[in-house]
């Protein structure tokens, strides 16, 4: 008990004067001696890196880098959102233009009786839908801009 009132820091009382221990921090002390060196290093570890995240963000110039890192990273996003949808619209319009190819052959079968007006009729949809999946796509992308 002596060892640890030894290391333990002690509290002026103004009224007398005197000092006294603080059983909270010997409670401490004891606790730590059961906690293992690489248990302690890490409890250090954390604390100086919290102190050190402290210190940087109150630091203007990791302001500015911050601000600056959001900025580039947002006008990136903005242009790569872009670039997908253009893409995007060129594949469907791309296929559209196939549907538009296999529409024909399939229309000139109909007309010479051997196709079903069922396979024209397909065609004709697939080539609606995806010609409208390009042109929504760069609508997209006209708007965004």
């Amino acid at each position: 008990m002596f060892r640890a009132q030894l290391l333990t820091p002690a509290i002026l009382y103004p009224e007398t004067g005197q000092t006294k221990p603080c059983s909270t921090n010997i409670d401490k002390i004891m606790a730590m001696s059961s906690v293992s060196t690489g248990q302690k290093l890490g409890i250090v570890a954390r604390v100086a890196g919290r102190v050190i995240s402290q210190r940087a963000r109150r630091a203007r110039s990791f302001g500015a880098i911050t601000h600056a890192a959001r900025a580039t990273a947002s006008h990136f996003g903005r242009v790569l959102g872009q670039l997908w949808l253009e893409v995007t619209g060129f594949v469907f319009l791309f296929l559209a233009a196939i549907g538009i190819l296999a529409f024909i052959r399939e229309y000139a079968k109909y007309q010479s009786g051997h196709a079903t007006s069922g396979r024209v009729i397909l065609a004709l949809c697939f080539t609606a839908l995806f010609g409208w999946f390009g042109v929504s796509s760069f609508w997209r992308v006209w708007k965004k801009s």
